[in-house]
């Protein structure tokens, strides 16, 4: 069966459409504290690769139920008003259809344009999990 649109072309559609932030730019976000880092990555990769201090970790399958104040799965932080909210994930091709999926709900976001793969590289800071042993 082949298919239609490409996850690519998804993902361009959704840029199209959604604030980016660039690696520099969100590097100066992280101690704002009207900003909220929101990382949709699996908890996997956060324990492997690390993760952006004071980021709120929201799985990508479950972030539409945890920003509607309806759903019975709603989370505070998401209530939170006069906030900016950045999400991200590796690359960028999953938060970008995260945001414009939130933007057709009405909830205001922005991604980071390369993910988390540039982080790191561009003098962000990371932390890891530490070992219970």
């Amino acid at each position: 069966m082949a298919l239609t649109t490409t996850a690519a072309a998804l993902v361009a559609k959704a840029r199209a459409r959604i604030k980016e932030v660039e690696t520099a730019d969100a590097l100066a976000m992280v101690n704002n504290p009207n900003v909220v880092i929101v990382d949709i990555r699996d908890i996997r990769e956060r324990q492997r690769s690390g993760f952006i201090p004071g980021s709120v970790h929201a799985p990508r399958g479950m972030i539409e139920f945890w920003v509607d104040p309806d759903s019975p799965y709603f989370k505070d932080v998401f209530g939170q008003r006069n906030k900016t909210f950045l999400f991200h994930c590796a690359s960028g091709w999953r938060s970008a259809l995260t945001v414009a999926a939130l933007k057709d709900m009405g909830f205001e976001a922005a991604h980071l344009r390369d993910g988390f793969s540039t982080w790191a590289e561009k003098g962000g800071t990371v932390e890891h999990y530490q070992n219970d042993t």
